[in-house]
Formats: structure tokens, sequence, C-alpha cells
């Protein structure tokens, strides 16, 4: 290769002399010893140039990349490489390979390259750790010790480091970071790991200078050689379209080189400070590149290197290529728009050039875009870069070729490096223009953008680098002039205000620049750098800057303007309103956050001086460029006002904190009229779209009114206009206020006291609630402080109570609900202390609960009793709410709050709450509460509500007495109380109230009323009385003729006098009023005017309300009557209760304390017995009304009754259906109980609802679900818990389970037996067994199939698959799929085994022979096929197809009969196995079946048995034959070749007593059962004795044998255990089985001494299994409940329950388990005949004998298994582990909780025959069930067959909340309960019952 190499070279001049070349004739490593040997000469000059002879031919050699890339370069590359086409050996990647290797031998000097690395890592001074990770990883974050809220930490410094009690959180990178441990810049020294705690430069040794010197000399080249590829590879795009196939090419053949560079990082910090040098020295650059010599290779790459710039549109200085901005369309001269003169601070014309700009978007189209003007200084920022070293040229490819991966690796793997971090940083800011401009060309401008973020997260995050950046490169000049220039590229004309004449500009929310958010990572670079204080400093300071940001935040000022469609639905639903929202939360109120943070003290008033001046003057601009006066443009809306929103905040800032005086930084009240309209606008808006006059714009403007005040935008959006308005409202004039309000809202004309009137502007449906939002925006306005003097704990504890009253609130959705500083530098953390504790005042916390149903509750906090009984304000829940529902919602819990402590039983009103005091400096707004026009409209509603006029409703009066109460607690000093003052400044003019005070005002009677009517009113007819106190409504001015002023005409001149009172030139502004917008004459009906007669004060229209809400005449007496005390103490409670009555009752009460006079007109007036109310005049509209009350009043009665006699019938049919406890009910339902003498069972079918019995020909079922489990399989012998394993030592191991158990016995029994006695031998179904449950609910089987039909016709999409025969049950809903026949007859032979026959045991015996012979004589004759036995059939096919063909067949010779016959009896097995499991694994509860009625098995056995019965079991292999009768010919059997039967003594005695009676003919007789019982039991304790004598020592042995032999002659001989044990011992001794092994066995066993006490233990133990069994079958079969017993006599108790035990007449004498055998055949004569058996076998197999004995079972309950505590054990062992099978990290990794097996969820690697790895792990591991832990998730997800559904978590924080997929990041610990709850769904097969989202997996899981 290296011969190749050479000649390859040959050809080609060198830069210097050629020198001879014979090193490359010698090995890599000796030429690198040689070369470095000569260099470390002192005199070094002739090894320098032979090295650089050699790095040029070995570095050219490369050259075929270029060749590979094919193009026209073919020449070019040819020529450079000498002619020489067969240079690249072994294709293109060979060359590279070879140079790679070069480079590494020539680092190392002639050494070892890992001993080399090795050697330069020694020299690492590890103070940073650095390490660089991309999107997905997973990092920590911890606030406690951050200084930076960009800080992160690699899991391992995290663990490393000590972070008990922080607040800290895991978080998956989205962009990629890096790691900050070891830096102090960006978190504090205490949260460092171990690692990077000492401040190692001391101790670690200087460098030796020859380990590094080749790399000195080396890296330059290696690296100029890659800038060349870089320079080569790139082609300019033809079209717009980048060719990324292009990029992808080349970045993937540099892959190794940019590979090997990151590696050298890796090396530490010695290597890093070389590569540093080399990057940042710009000698060597100059050298090299810049394409002087007479190489035609680098010239070529020099020529390429200046296109690219120039396609840039950047050009060397030298260049004079002037790029200036220019305007899309060439040829049209850009637009001067006068607001951005001086924009950027120096030249204010508009640029003229009119060449097509490079970067000017196609996709644009015809609209205009107008352009900022370019200035000199702006231009050296967009257009010009030089580079002056390899640093700043990679960084351009780097950004050229859109951000490789690999190379933003290298780069950041530099930064712990603090020279090249400061390097680097720096050419970043230079080449911070020319991002820009890549970004928005790009195609994938997201991963572009994160990972440019990536990179600027690590170098602005630190305020030492950020500040210098910024003194030295004018950091914020730059940002901002690249901000605004991004943003110029999408600019469209407003249409606000006046569409043709409007020069303002905003950006187009529709542009992929916002549509895309492509601005973000500009942005959020800009925010972070201004979290710095020293840097927002220079920004707030820099006037040329602020002007130039405000410029900015007008692009946005009226951005996607929304006009009202009045006639067609809009056809296409713009969406752009997301862009629109997020453009000003990010690019304008962050920033602005970031700023308010920096001025928090009175040092820093100037700031804000600056930020409010630069601010309104571009408001000042605003209003001129949009040509405003003072009316907005009807039927349009924008949200979005930043300039405004800036101007709040700094003022809202300057008061609180810097103690400003407001009045200086307000302007003149023309400018306040102006700034309040579009902000009040938005909230006249708010109301239109929620009473759905917008509703023909579609859903998108309903989501903008719920964004503008939605948690995360409210405190930018609706907060700071709320308060602007208050700051207008408290120094404009209060009558020109309050008419704008109510123009605005467009209720002018219903505030009238006629009882009709015309709208012009409104339709009569959207009064109603346009005046409710009128009202209650006053309200808010009045009552809202978070502005006007609340603390920041008082705001933070408002928020929270208004959002815990609307509902319960987990602690993350609270952090989320509660509007937080959106900037996250602000210090607000969320879960700061004061959240914390403020929470802890507020809220009680509910633990997670289960509910019974299985839906999982969250830990929830709740409001405290105090909270609502003090806290509870209406107003802030209003301002809150997303939804309207929840203010309702919140309203209903304050409701039963009131009931249920017993404080208000009716339906109580939004409570009054007093407010904090306002600060002094917006005393001002309180004067709303005190002008004629709001008393006007107060007046003019007690009136109409009383006199009952339309379109009004109860929150309107809760409103108008809310604001009057307002009014009455702010009310100015105390009046004085003489009479009525005489007119002094109040010029008397006035003929509504006399003054402004609301007081006074109250008890001032009004008689007459002039008013305007259509024709059509009933008031047109009276007559007018001669003298009128009063004039037209509303007028506060005088005026003597007839026509009616309205606020409207009021609010006109006012504006006039302060516009005339403010300036002379003003004048010229207001332009007439051209279009009358109100009302057009003639439009409408004519309007005629009459005069009213009122008589009233507000007064007494209160006590007349009172009146009208209680139902009773004079129900108002006035308190102070009484009680006098009553005015000295008013003990007035701070918070009251209570509904309008009680509110009314407040309001006398406040108005008689604050005046005498008040005081004696209310007594006056409750004197006067007042008139009722006027009678109603019975119009015909009226009487319709009157009619619909009294209609939907008697409806509603009927609806309560109808609910009620609905209710009690629910309960009733709940009693029965649902296991609710009324046990007497039971029996209509559900299977008969034993106790009733019935001849037959009655059933109901659910369906048609018939009751009758099963028959043949209709037989009735039980509905069932049949499924697969290996529940049973998965018992372990061990008791202690099996952990799932979190570390690669701990491993499960399957060899315990009772599957395994199972399994290796039954093929160690085919092995040496014949296969049908095997088969009959043990029971299967450990694993895959079929467990049959039912929810107890009976159908006709024809009743079903109907049912199903109509299922599979339905086309609704159930959670099921109907073509599997799939169901839920008509009835309960319950999950099902198939019905088990019942039997006919009665269920229980009641008759038959009552009577207690005397038949001896022979003839018992005799009797159960004789039933198993009559082979198949059914009761139901199979011959005659009727519906019952097809149906039987039909369901057995079931169960078998429930489990896998691999549970079922066992049998050597496959689809043998013995398979079916063992698989029939098996399943009932796994049914009684199961069901003891469900008890606990013992019957010492006793009493019915834990599901009672439930249970199916009464009738899985009939269903069993006839299948049964058809198969015979040869009568000479009939085990019953082997267990009653002495066989004769012993020895004859053994002669036959064949395999031999299994030994009795090897078979399972709970598989023989299913057999046994399975095969018997149906019904059984009790006494057939008891008699196989008891022959059952000896074999049983045969084989105990069998066990325990293999378990002692051949010393006890011969001890027990001994001693039986005495005792074998007294009279009970057969019942004593010790003669049994000694006649078992001598018996089996004749055989091999005690001789092997004697000695190693001992050690194994443990020594325990035998006492007779321990032996009869044992010997308990070991039976109780099957008399647990056979107890569960006698119950089941013959009803009859299980007695209940402590555990230490369930052995005796159950004896007698089945009748081994004669009776417990034998109480004397100590009670042992051998007094329940009742042998059959002497003991003496059987047991031998069994025990020949084994010895038999033992003289062929002697080491299998012991094995196959069976042995206590010892099974312990099925458990899950055991998972740590903490969550971030399992996380971190499994979210890196690699899979087994396809040894990849998975992307979604899972683990079996059953098992413990780790497997890949979805992912395609592992998945075999179209099965998914946990689906495929599902069927193996639990038949079907597979409960797995989705470890990057935290959730448990079930698949059970064909279907899944997400379980849930059982991993909660400390709040008891899940974390899914955690997001969230918080420690998350188990939750036991949980688990529990798991566990005992798996356990008891519930999952389909209780679980209700299920879908189907498509086997994709």
């Amino acid at each position: 290769m290296a011969a190749a190499a050479a000649a390859a070279v040959g050809g080609q001049p060198s830069p210097q002399s050629e020198p001879p070349q014979p090193e490359l004739g010698r090995d890599k490593a000796a030429t690198a010893a040689h070369l470095k040997e000569a260099l470390s000469r002192p005199d070094n000059r002739a090894g320098a140039e032979e090295l650089q002879a050699l790095l040029e031919r070995v570095l050219s050699a490369e050259r075929p990349l270029a060749r590979a890339e094919g193009g026209g370069e073919e020449a070019a590359a040819a020529a450079a490489g000498g002619g020489s086409g067969g240079a690249s050996g072994g294709g293109p990647g060979a060359a590279e390979e070879e140079a790679l290797e070069w480079c590494k031998c020539l680092l190392a000097g002639g050494g070892g390259y890992e001993e080399f690395c090795a050697a330069v890592r020694a020299y690492d001074p590890a103070a940073l750790c650095g390490l660089v990770w991309t999107a997905n990883f997973v990092a920590y974050r911890c606030r406690t010790c951050g200084i930076s809220p960009c800080m992160s930490l690699c899991a391992e410094c995290f663990h490393q480091g000590d972070h008990t009690g922080h607040d800290f959180n895991m978080f998956r990178s989205q962009a990629g970071g890096a790691c900050d441990c070891g830096d102090s810049n960006v978190m504090r020294e205490s949260g460092f790991c171990k690692r990077h705690q000492i401040k190692s430069s001391s101790n670690i040794p200087c460098v030796p200078k020859d380990l590094l010197m080749m790399s000195e000399f080396v890296l330059p080249r290696f690296i100029f050689c890659l800038i060349q590829y870089l320079r080569e590879g790139y082609n300019e795009p033809a079209v717009d379209v980048p060719s990324e196939k292009d990029f992808h090419k080349v970045l993937q053949l540099l892959g190794p080189q940019i590979s090997f560079l990151e590696d050298l990082t890796k090396m530490g910090g010695a290597m890093r400070s070389v590569l540093t040098q080399v990057l940042t020295n710009q000698q060597n650059y100059k050298d090299l590149s810049s394409g002087l010599g007479e190489n035609a290779c680098a010239k070529k790459s020099h020529e390429k290197y200046l296109i690219a710039l120039k396609g840039s549109g950047l050009a060397f200085p030298e260049d004079k290529l002037t790029c200036g901005m220019q305007d899309q369309a060439a040829g049209t001269s850009s637009l001067a728009v006068s607001g951005f003169a001086g924009a950027t601070g120096t030249s204010g014309q508009v640029d003229s050039s009119d060449e097509e700009d490079q970067d000017g978007s196609q996709g644009v189209g015809k609209r205009k875009r107008v352009k900022l003007s370019s200035s000199v200084k702006d231009q050296s920022i967009m257009d010009v870069l030089k580079h002056k070293s390899f640093l700043e040229e990679l960084l351009f490819w780097t950004i050229k070729y859109e951000f490789p991966q690999k190379m933003v690796t290298f780069l950041l793997n530099m930064l712990p490096d603090q020279d090249y971090k400061i390097a680097f940083t720096k050419t970043f800011v230079q080449h911070y223009a020319f991002i820009m401009k890549t970004l928005k060309k790009s195609h994938e401008s997201d991963t572009m953008s994160n990972r440019i973020v990536h990179i600027s997260v690590q170098l602005f995050s630190n305020e030492e680098l950020a500040r210098q950046v910024t003194e030295e490169c004018q950091l914020l000049d730059i940002m901002v002039t690249v901000l605004l220039y991004m943003m110029e590229s999408c600019l469209i004309k407003s249409e606000l205000q006046d569409e043709e004449n409007s020069l303002h500009v905003v950006v187009n929310c529709g542009e992929a620049l916002l549509k895309n958010n492509t601005y973000w990572p500009l942005v959020s670079d800009f925010i972070n750098i201004l979290s710095h204080q020293s840097v927002a400093k220079k920004f707030l300071e820099d006037h040329g800057l602020l002007v130039t940001w405000m410029n900015f935040v007008s692009f946005f000022q009226g951005m996607n303007l929304n006009k009202r469609e009045l006639n067609e639905h809009v056809e296409f639903e713009s969406q752009t309103y997301y862009a629109a929202f997020a453009a000003e939360l990010e690019a304008c109120a962050q920033p602005m956050w970031g700023l308010l943070s920096h001025c928090k003290i009175r040092e820093t008033q100037e700031y804000t001086r600056n930020v409010v001046r630069y601010c309104l003057e571009a408001l000042q601009d605003w209003f001129d460029a949009i040509n405003f006066v003072d009316e907005p443009a009807p039927n349009q809306v924008t949200f979005h006002l930043p300039l405004h929103r800036y101007y709040a905040m700094f003022l809202s800032k300057a008061v609180k904190c810097q103690e400003l005086d407001l009045d200086s930084i307000l302007p003149d009240q023309e400018m306040l009229m102006k700034l309040m309209i579009h902000p009040l606008q938005i909230q006249a808006s708010l109301s239109e779209i929620h009473s759905n006059m917008w509703v023909r714009n579609g859903l998108q403007i309903k989501g903008q009114a719920m964004t503008y005040v939605q948690s995360h935008f409210c405190n930018s959006m609706i907060d700071p206009d709320i308060y602007l308005l208050q700051v207008c409202a408290s120094r404009l004039d209060p009558d020109y206020f309050i008419s704008s309000v109510f123009e605005r809202f467009k209720v002018v004309d219903l505030l009238t006291m006629a009882s009709q009137h015309q709208n012009t502007i409104l339709d009569s449906e959207h009064e109603r609630s346009m005046l409710e939002g009128a009202l209650t925006f006053l309200v808010i306005l009045l009552s809202l402080r978070l502005h006007l003097g609340m603390t920041d704990d008082e705001i933070l504890r408002a928020e929270m109570v208004a959002q815990l009253c609307m509902n319960d609130r987990t602690h993350s959705s609270l952090l989320d609900l509660i509007p937080e500083n959106p900037n996250p530098k602000s210090g607000i953390i969320p879960g700061s202390y004061s959240f914390e504790s403020v929470l802890s005042a507020v809220a009680d916390f509910k633990a997670p609960v289960f509910e019974p149903g299985g839906s999982m509750q969250q830990g929830m906090y709740t409001p405290k009793a105090e909270v609502w009984d003090r806290e509870f304000d209406p107003v802030m829940v209003i301002l809150r709410t997303v939804y309207r529902r929840d203010v309702q919602s919140a309203m209903d819990r304050y409701t039963a709050f009131l009931k249920q402590s017993g404080k208000f039983p009716g339906n109580p009103w939004p409570p009054y709450k007093k407010r904090t005091p306002l600060h002094p400096s917006y005393k001002g707004l309180m004067r709303l509460l005190h002008c004629k026009t709001l008393h006007i409209v107060l007046f003019t509603l007690l009136y109409k509500i009383l006199m009952d006029h339309q379109n009004l409703s109860e929150h309107v009066l809760c409103m108008v007495l809310y604001l009057i109460e307002l009014g009455l607690e702010n009310s100015p000093e105390e009046e004085p109380d003489e009479e009525e003052p005489v007119g002094g400044q109040e010029r008397c003019h006035d003929s509504w109230f006399p003054g402004s005070n609301l007081v006074s005002n109250m008890r001032h009677f009004i008689n007459y009323v002039r008013v305007r009517v259509p024709e059509t009113a009933p008031e047109v007819k009276r007559e007018p009385p001669a003298s009128t106190s009063s004039d037209s409504f509303a007028s506060t001015q005088n005026s003597g003729t007839a026509q009616v002023f309205s606020l409207v005409a009021e609010r006109r001149k006012k504006f006039q006098e302060i516009i005339n009172r403010h300036s002379g030139e003003a004048n010229q502004v207001v332009r007439p009023k051209t279009s009358n917008k109100w009302s057009a004459p003639g439009s409408t009906p004519q309007l005629t005017t009459a005069i009213l007669e009122i008589k009233e004060s507000i007064l007494s229209l209160l006590i007349k309300l009172h009146h009208k809400l209680s139902g009773k005449q004079n129900s108002y007496y006035p308190p102070w009557l009484d009680d006098l005390e009553i005015l000295i103490q008013p003990e007035i409670p701070k918070y009251c209760h209570g509904d309008g009555m009680t509110a009314v009752e407040r309001i006398l009460l406040k108005a008689a304390l604050q005046s005498r006079l008040n005081k004696r007109i209310i007594e006056e007036i409750c004197k006067k017995v007042t008139p009722p109310v006027p009678p109603k005049k019975a119009s015909s509209a009226e009487k319709k009304t009157l009619d619909k009350e009294e209609r939907r009043q008697k409806a509603r009665e009927r609806q309560q009754k109808l609910l009620a006699e609905f209710a009690s019938r629910q309960k009733s049919f709940m009693e029965t259906a649902m296991d609710v406890d009324s046990p007497e009910t039971d029996i209509a339902m559900e299977i008969v109980t034993p106790e009733q003498q019935v001849s037959e069972a009655v059933y109901d079918c659910v369906i048609c609802g018939q009751s009758g019995p099963s028959s043949e020909e209709r037989p009735t079922g039980l509905v069932v679900l049949l499924q697969a489990s290996s529940v049973l399989g998965q018992c372990r012998n061990s008791t202690e818990p099996k952990k799932l394993p979190t570390t690669e030592e701990e491993q499960i191991y399957p060899w315990d389970t009772c599957a395994a158990v199972h399994d290796v016995r039954l093929s160690l029994l085919q092995r040496f037996f014949k296969d049908s006695s095997c088969l009959q031998a043990v029971s299967i179904g450990w694993e895959g067994g079929v467990y049959v449950q039912t929810c107890g609910h009976t159908l006709h089987i024809d009743c079903h199939k109907s049912y199903m039909e109509s299922l599979r016709n339905d086309q609704v999409l159930q959670g099921f698959s109907v073509e599997k025969g799939e169901f839920t049950c008509p009835l309960c809903r319950q999950f099902a799929n198939s019905v088990l026949p019942c039997y006919p007859g009665n269920n229980v032979e009641n008759s038959l085994w009552q009577c207690h026959s005397n038949k001896s045991m022979q003839e018992l015996i005799k009797e159960v022979e004789e039933l198993q012979e009559q082979l198949g004589i059914f009761p139901v004759s199979i011959s005659s096929e009727t519906n019952l036995s097809k149906e039987m059939e039909s369901v057995m096919k079931d169960i078998k197809s429930t489990t896998q063909r691999k549970y079922t067949d066992y049998s050597k010779t496959p689809g043998s009969p013995d398979n079916d016959f063992l698989f029939m009896y098996s399943v009932a097995r796994t049914n009684l196995e199961l069901e003891l499991i469900h008890r606990g694994g013992n019957l010492c509860s006793g009493g019915a079946s834990t599901a009672g009625k439930r249970s199916c098995l009464n009738q899985l056995f009939h269903v069993l048995a006839m299948h049964m019965r058809l198969y015979s079991i040869d009568s000479a292999y009939n085990p019953w034959k082997k267990l009653t009768q002495l066989m004769q010919d012993i020895n004859s059997q053994l002669s036959n070749e064949e395999q031999p039967e299994v030994p009795v003594l090897y078979r399972d005695v709970s598989s023989l007593l299913l057999i046994q009676i399975l095969t018997m003919p149906q019904p059984l007789h009790k006494e057939h059962f008891t008699c196989i019982v008891k022959v059952l039991f000896t074999l049983l304790y045969t084989q105990a004795l069998a066990a325990l004598s293999v378990k002692c020592s051949e010393e006890e042995r011969l001890a027990w044998k001994d001693l039986g032999t005495l005792k074998k002659n007294t009279c009970n001989a057969e019942k004593s255990w010790e003669v049994l044990l000694s006649l078992v011992i001598s018996e089996l001794s004749k055989g091999k089985l005690y001789l092997e092994g004697e000695t190693e066995e001992l050690g194994m066993v443990n020594p325990i001494a035998w006492s007779p006490d321990n032996i009869e233990r044992y010997l308990q133990q070991f039976c109780l299994p099957f008399l647990r069994i056979t107890s569960l079958l006698q119950h089941h079969l013959f009803g009859g409940d299980l007695p209940s017993c402590q555990e230490e006599e369930e052995f005796t108790v159950l004896a007698s329950c089945l009748g081994l035990l004669p009776s417990f007449s034998q109480t004397a004498h100590p009670f042992t388990s051998a007094a329940c055998l009742d042998w059959s055949v002497p003991a003496f004569d059987i047991i031998p005949q069994w025990c020949f058996e084994v010895t038999s076998f033992s003289e062929r197999h002697a080491e299998q004998v012991k094995v196959l004995l069976i042995q206590e079972s010892k099974w312990d309950l099925p458990h899950l298994l055991q998972l740590p505590e903490n969550y971030n054990t399992i996380f971190q062992y499994y979210h890196r582990k690699t899979c087994s099978v396809c040894t990849k990290v998975p992307k979604d990794p899972a683990v079996c909780l059953v098992c413990g097996t780790f497997v890949c969820l979805k992912g395609l690697c592992c998945k075999q025959q179209s099965y998914c790895e946990c689906v495929l792990h599902s069927q193996n591991c639990g038949a079907g069930t597979g409960i797995f832990l989705l470890i990057n998730a935290s959730v448990i997800i079930i698949i059970r067959g064909h279907r899944f559904c997400l379980w849930g978590s059982v991993y909660l924080d400390a709040h008891g909340e899940e974390d899914r997929d955690l997001r969230r990041g918080k420690p998350l610990y188990i939750c036991k309960e949980r688990y529990k709850v798991l566990e005992q769904q798996w356990v008891s097969h519930t999952f389909d019952h209780i679980n209700k989202r299920w879908g189907p997996h498509y086997n994709g899981l």
C-alpha cells in the first residue's frame, strides 16, 4: 500500500526541493521514529522538511475522495494525483484509512498509538468534565446547584455528586448539551462530583516536550487537509434546493477523519491545548491556505472557497463587493417607512440598489415586502467575513454544511480548553449573521436549530464569557441587527385601522419563518445573554440599541389581525395564531421579562426611564402609522400589542420596585386615551367571542381567546393589558372611561329605562351576555390588584387558590397552571420554597387512592376549608379560566362546601371579598365608582331588573350589587351630614344626580325620566305629566330639548374637551365623523319620546329588590331598629357568604353606616308599607314568559319524579346483578344454591328475560371467559421474594418455578416409563392452563347466538373482536368469550347424598369399579345428538383453542388420545389450584367459594366428564385396580420387554383423584366420592412415608424400622405411622434405593432430628395440598360450606369434612394423621406391592429412583418480581442495556415483571414471524398475558392475547403523581399499594374486567 502511495505521488512537484524517499520503503513505525529523532535535534530544519514532504504525499494520496464524488473534478483530481488512477488501491475508503494510519503512527512517533493515548491522558488536568452529548441523551439538571438555568450534568457526574434533598430532575436532551461539572461559572462548586472537585492543576506534572512534538507538526496539515475536502465537496446548490445528498456523501466520507479529531480531544487537556494552538494560529493558516503556492490543487480549493463565500452573500472586504440588502422585486423602489427613520442609528435613507437579493425567497409571491434601510454598521455585521485561522474556516464550513453532528461534537469537545473557548466564542459571534442566513434557507431548520442551540448554550450561559464578547465583539449589536434582518424578510403591510393608508408593517404569521419557529435559536440566545446582569445593563444603557429593539418589537404589534366574518362562515380556518402567540411570547415577552429581572432596585430607575421613553416613542409612531385618532375600526381585533405590554410591565416594575413617581413616566391625556383603546377592544372582543358573535370565523378564534388567558401566556398578555387599562382609568376622566367601556361592549342602547329598545349594532340574543361581559370587566378592573399593590407571595397565593377552587389539582398541573415568569432566569423558580410553603398553607394533600373500579387516582391537592371560607375569589377565577365551565365548577364546589359545613343551605352567590389596599399611585382608579355615568347605569339596571325587563340575568344583578358594594367600601372621606348640600361647584346642572359620591347619590330620588322608545312600546300610550324632575337618560349635561343624549355623545364631548385642553393644534387631528356608525336614520323603526314616572332612588330599588328576591312583602326590616349595637360596632366580616338577599342587606347596612341621612331614608321607605311590586302589564309577550316559567316548573317536577323512579329501579337491579351485600336476593339471578330443595335448577336468561330450567333442546349457559394462564407455573418453592435484577450480577433463573419442576418431572418419567401411563401420572396446565371464570349471569344459548350476530353487524368499534367469539355480558358488561352449558337437572344431588347408606367399604369399591366399566353410558345418549351435547362439544373446542398447542401436546406420539385425556383433567386441576391460590393458598377462611355464585366449576366438571367418558381406560391398566386389589402375577409384568407403567408411588394423587371422578358417570354419589378419597389417601400417606424415609439418615432408618416391628402386632397397627414407616423402610431397602450416594446426601439434608412430632407435622404438610383440592372439589360437586379453622388444625378439619376421620371421639390421646387411614386391602399386603414397583425400577436405574419419588410440595403463592424502592435504580441499569437478541440498545426498552426478561418494545430488530418481541414473550412467559414495565416511560403495559392496555405506573413522585414518559424527571418511588393491586389483578385474572381502555396491538409491540 505504501509503495502504491509513493508511486501515486511520484510525479507531483513538491513545494520544497524533492528529498530522497527512502522512508516509504521502511515500515511506518520506523519512519515515524526516525522523523521524531530528526525533529528533536536542535537544528531540525531538515527533519521538518522531510516530514512536510511525507505529509504532502500521504495526505494528498487521499485525493480519490474527490474522484469518488464524481463530477467535473475528475480531470483536476487526476492531474493533481499525477495522473495515476490506480492509486486508490482498495476503493475510495482505503486511501483515507491509510492516511489515518500514517497520522496515528507519526503522532505516536514510532511507538504504539494506544500507548501514546494512555501517555497523553496521564497529563490531563481534568478539572472540567465537558462530556458532549447529542439529542435523546439522558442528563440531569439541579436547580439548587445551578447558577445558570441551562446547567446540566451527565448521569455519571450527577450520581457521583451529592444532591440529596436538592431540586433536581432528569431530562431527555432535545438539542444535545454538555456536562458542566467542574465549571464554577455555571454551577456551584458544592455540586461538583468527586472526580472534578479537586483543583488539580498543581499536582499534574508538566508535559514532556517530545511527547506532543509530532502532533504540533502533523495536525496543522491534517486539519488543512480536512478543510480542503470540505471546500472541494461543496457545490453551490444550483437551484434553491441544497443538494443534501452531496452534503451527506462528503460528510460520510469524512466521518473517520472527524472521529479521529474527536478521539484526540478525548485524550485530555494536554492534547486539547495543542489542538487549540493549531486551530487558532493565524500564521499556519496563512501559509497553508492562501492558495499562493504553485500547487494546482491548493489553488483550486482556494477558488472554491471564494466562490462559496460569494455565494453566501458574503465577501472579503478586499473584493469591494457590496451585497446590500435589496428589495425583492427588482425595479421597484422600497417603501420609505417614516416610522423607521434612524432605525439603526446612522443612516435613515432607503437603500435603492435593486439587484435581486440572493436569499430573497421566491415563495412570497406578489406581496410587497418592506425592507429596512441598511446602515454602514449593519453592512459590516451582515455581509463581511474574513477568516484568519483554521478555526474560523472550520466553523464557516460547519455552518455551510448545516451543522453536521460530528463536527458540532468535535467543536464542543474542545470547550474545556479556556483559550479555545474564548477564540471559538468570538468566531461564533463573527459568523452569527451567516448562521441566520443559512438557517433561513435550510430545509431541515429544526435539526439545524437544535444544533445551533447545542453550541450557543455552551457559550452564552457563561456570564464572564458573554460579558467579554459583548465588550469586544459588539455581541448585542450583532444579535439585535441579525434578528431585525431576519424578521425583515417576512413583513407585510398592516391592515389594522386604516387599510389603505397604513404605513405600519407587521410580520406575516403565515410565513415559514414564523410558522416553523425558525427564529427560536437566535431569540433563545438573546434571552440567554440578557439573563446576565452585566450584559443587560449594557443593553439598557444603549439608546441606539433600545430604539432598534423597539422597532423590532413593533413588527409584532398588531400582527395576525382578525376580521369578524358577518355573512359566510370562513371557508379555511387559518391556524396562524399558534405562530403569532409563540412569536409574541418568545421574541417579545421573554426578552422583556429578562430585562425586567434587572430592574428590581432603585438604582436602576434610569433603565426604566429609557425603556419607557423609547416605548412611548414607538407607540406614538405606531398610532401615526396606522392613522389612529380615537375610534377603533369596527369588527377587527388583534391580540398582539407587545409595545403596550412592554410599556405596562415597565410601569408596574417602576412603581413596585423602583419607587419611581408614576406621573413622571406617564404621557399626556390624549396619549392615554389612545393607549386604552386597543386593550379595551380586546376585552370587548373576548366577550363577543364567548357570546358566539365570531362563530363564522371558526374555532380558531375561540382558540385565540383561550390562549390569551392561558397560564403560560396570561401574565405576558391579559395581565399587562388589564393593568394598563387600570392605569388609564386612574388618570382619565371617569365618565369618559365608563362610557367608553359600555360603548365598546355595544350595550349602550340596552341601558334605557324603557321596557323596549332598539339596538342597532347587537342582536338581542347577544345583548345579555355582552352586558354581563361589560359589568364583569368593570368588576375585574376595579377588584384586581395583581399589579396594584399585592406582594409576590400574595399573588402566588391568590393564583393558587383560584386554580384549586376550580378543581383539585396534582402538584405538577399546579406548577404548570400558575403563571410563572416566562423567563426561566427571573428567579421565580417553580418548586421554589415559596411555592411549597404557600401550597401547604392553602391546600390539603389527598393521597392517591384506588377505586374498586380500578381507575387509579393521582395524589391531589384540595383547598382547605378555611380557604373556601375566607379566600375563594370568584373574580380571580373568572380572570384565569380558559373554559367557562371552570367558573361553574368552582361555584359548585363552593356551594357544596357551604352546604356541608352548614354555613349556608341555599344557592349562594359569588362571595364578596375585601381587597388588599391599593398602592397610593393608583388611588384614582376608585373614582370610577364615584362618577355619575356609572351611577346612572346602576340605577337603570336595578330598575330594569325590578321591572323584569328582558335580557337581564341574575349574573347582571350580582355584578351590579358587587359594584355598589365596592363603591361603598371605597367611598371618599365621610361626607358632612347636613341636609342636601346646596350646589356649590356642582353648578346644579345635573338632572339625574346631584353629586358624584355614591353614598349621597344612593338616596337621591328620581321622579321622571324622558326616554326615546320605539312607537310600539307600551310606554307611549301614557300621558306625560306636566312637571319633569329629570330629562333625558344618561345625559349628564343639562339640555332642555327633548333630544336624548347617549353615552356615545357624552364620550365624544369629553374627548373633545380633553384634546382642546391639551393642545391647541390637536384640533386638526379630530376629523369630523363622516360615517355615522351608530344609528343611520331611517334604518330603524321611528323612535318617539316618552316620559316615565319613576319615583325611586337606588335605596328604594334595593329594598324592593329584597322583597322581590325573598318573594315576601316587607321582607326587609332594618336590623338596627332592634339592635343599635350594629351601628356602633358593625361586624361586617371581610368575607361574606350568602345569596342576593344577604348581599342587599349588607349593602343597606353599609349605606346606613356611612350616612345618617341614608339610615333615616331607609327607615322611612320601610315604614311606608311598600305597595306590592307594580302588577305586570300582562302583554302577550310577558304572558308567554309566565306560561313558559310555569311549564318549565312542571316539566322539572315531572323529570324529578321519573328520575327517582329510575333510581329505585336501578338500585334493585344493582343488588341483583352485582355482589351488593344482599345475599338473599341472589337466588333469582344466579345458579341456585344447594340449600333449596328444588327439583330442578331455574335460570334467568339475561337476553330474553325468561326463566326456566336448562333442557337438552334449549340449553342455558353461563357467560364465561376462558383464558390461558401461567400464573400457577410462577409459584416458587422459596419464600423469599425474587427481585428484579438491577445489576449485571443479579440474574433470575427459572429453575425453581413450579412450571419448570413439573416439566422436568414429566420428561424424566417419559424417559423410563410407558407414555400413556406417564400422561396419567401428572397434571399439566401449570403453564398455559385454561382458567374459566364467569360473572354468574346465564343466557339461552340460542339467544347468545343471535346476540353475537347482532354484534357482528354492529359496526361500532368495540374493544374486542367478535370474530374470536368475544363479547361483553349483556347485563353487567363483563368481558367474556364463551358460554358454558348448564347440565340439565338439579345441580346438587341432594336426595342422593343426604341418605347415608351403610354399605361397607368393599361394596363401594366394587361399585366404583363397575361404574367405571360402563363406558360412555351417559344419561344423555350420545347417539342422538342433542343441542346440549353439541354445545358441550363446541365449548370443549373453545377450551382447547384457548391455549397454544405446545401447552397441550406432551405425548411422544402426536395426537394420541392420551393427550386430550391429560389436558381435560388438567383443566379441572388448574381451576381448583387457582381457586386455592385466590383463597390465599389454604382453606382456613372456609365459607363459600370466594367468588360465591361466580364459580362455574360444577358446569365445567359436567362438560369435562362427558368428554372424558368417551375415552376408555383399558381395564388392565386401570389404576383403581392397582389401588384396591392385590396383583397375582407380580413377576410376569417385568418379563415384558416394553417400558413398564409408572409405579403408583410415583403418581400424582390429585391427578388420580380427578381421573377417577371424571371417568365416573355423572351425577356422582357422595358415598362413591368419599370411597375414592379414602383409597387415594392411603396411597398418598404411603408416598409421604417413602419421601420421609429418604430424608432420614441411615441410623434413623434402622431405629424407626425396629421400633415399628415391635408395634406391629398392636390392635391399631394399620393406623400407626411408626408401623407403616417401618414397613415402607423395610420394603424399600430391598431395592437399591438407599444405597446410592448416602454420604453426599447427608450434607444436603438439614440434620433435623426427626422427633415423632416433627414426623407427624411433616406427614400432615405432605397430605394437605391433596386434602385442600379434594375439599374444594367436594364443595363444588355437592355443595355444603367449607368450615373455617385455625391454620394448625386445617388438617383435622378438612379430614373430617371429607369423611376420612370417623369422628372426633378420640380426643383423649393426641391426634395422629394415620388415624384417617382406611385400608381397603390390608396395609401389610398392599404396601409391599407398591414398593415392589419402585424397587424393581431401582434395579435398572438406581440414580433416578430418589429423584422421582414425590416430594413434599411447598409452593409459595405466585408473586411478581420485587421492585426497588427508587425508580432511578431500574432506569440507570436498563435504559442503556443492550438487548440480548440484537445486541443494540433498544429505542423502547421494556422488562417483564413476571420473569425479568429484557425486551425491545416495538423493536423491528427482534421481530420473529411478524411477532414483535413483547407479544412473543407474553405468549412464552404468560401464555398470552404479559406485564411489562416500559423503562423510558415508567408505565406498565399489559398484553392480553391480541389486545393491550396501558395500565398506569406503580412509581409515583413525592406528590403521589405518575410521571408518564418521565417528562418531569423528578425522582419516583414505588407505590406498594398500586403494585399490590397490579399483582392482585394478575393472580385473579381480572385485567380484562377492571381495565377499560383496550386496543388491538396487531403483534406490533
